[in-house]
């Protein structure tokens, strides 16, 4: 990745970026595509900071309105700009499906979001599709003047003062959430530098914690990349494609391989590769 300052805006070099397939691949639910003169452009939050990205052309984009120290202290981190995506998909590709999953979407990279808001989002995101979540979430941002609420605030929520979330069966869940993280008798830090199984484990103590939801927030809110995610999708790739387990190799970036694997599969129709 390189960059370089235009004005009140940072412009930055990526090849292995595409917005549309990192911000709106369900991982995040905080971005909304919004109609702009770039060919492509978001507008999203990062622990309740704001930013506007444009695709300038494919492999270039402007971070609008971004000092260079705010970019190298926030923005630079959450896109994992740091992680050589080229390298990774080269060494995937030594297994034929990867190859083809990295190649149809080689734009989708890792977004290092804040562990609270990530589990929050995926307890929202059982047995709900993307739209929905991202109406939910939007619903509580909203009755926080806008802001994601932290911790200590959002405990003292109860399931019937969360009927404005339309969120169903979840609001419970995430009420026990809320009141474990501000009581201190779920440590999210010390879950994410835990071994991988205790971190399970512990997540798995929350209320509405499954398998999923628990990958989930180790991939996404606490950058385990050893975690890998399971959904229908995923079962019907580890199915068809790897019934003698998943490869070895790619063990340590499984949840990174497992983005290129979803993705693919979605849109196996279309993913003439």
């Amino acid at each position: 990745m390189d960059y370089c300052i235009k004005g009140n805006d940072i412009i930055v070099s990526e090849p292995d970026l595409d917005l549309d397939e990192t911000l709106d691949c369900g991982q995040a639910f905080r971005w909304k595509k919004i109609p702009s003169d770039y060919s492509c452009t978001y507008t999203g939050s990062f622990v309740n900071d704001c930013l506007t990205v444009s695709e300038l052309k494919k492999g270039e984009f402007i971070f609008h309105n971004v000092s260079e120290n705010y970019f190298l202290r926030k923005w630079l981190d959450y896109f994992d700009f740091n992680t050589n995506y080229s390298e990774l998909k080269k060494s995937f590709s030594e297994d034929e499906t990867l190859a083809k999953a990295c190649k149809f979407a080689g734009g989708i990279r890792l977004l290092r979001q804040d562990s609270w808001e990530c589990l929050i989002s995926f307890i929202i995101s059982q047995n709900n599709n993307i739209p929905r979540i991202k109406g939910i979430i939007d619903r509580l941002c909203e009755n926080y003047e806008g802001r994601f609420p932290e911790p200590e605030e959002f405990s003292a929520e109860t399931p019937d003062s969360l009927s404005y979330l339309r969120s169903g069966f979840r609001a419970k869940y995430l009420c026990d959430a809320a009141q474990r993280v501000s009581s201190g008798e779920t440590v999210l830090r010390d879950i994410a530098s835990m071994p991988i199984e205790e971190a399970r484990a512990e997540l798995k103590k929350i209320k509405g914690v499954g398998p999923k939801v628990a990958e989930c927030v180790l991939l996404f809110g606490m950058y385990r990349t050893e975690a890998f995610p399971v959904d229908v999708w995923i079962k019907r790739v580890l199915s068809e494609y790897y019934p003698n387990g998943f490869p070895a190799f790619a063990k340590d970036n499984a949840g990174i391989a497992q983005q290129y694997l979803f993705h693919y599969i979605r849109n196996l129709q279309t993913a003439n590769v």
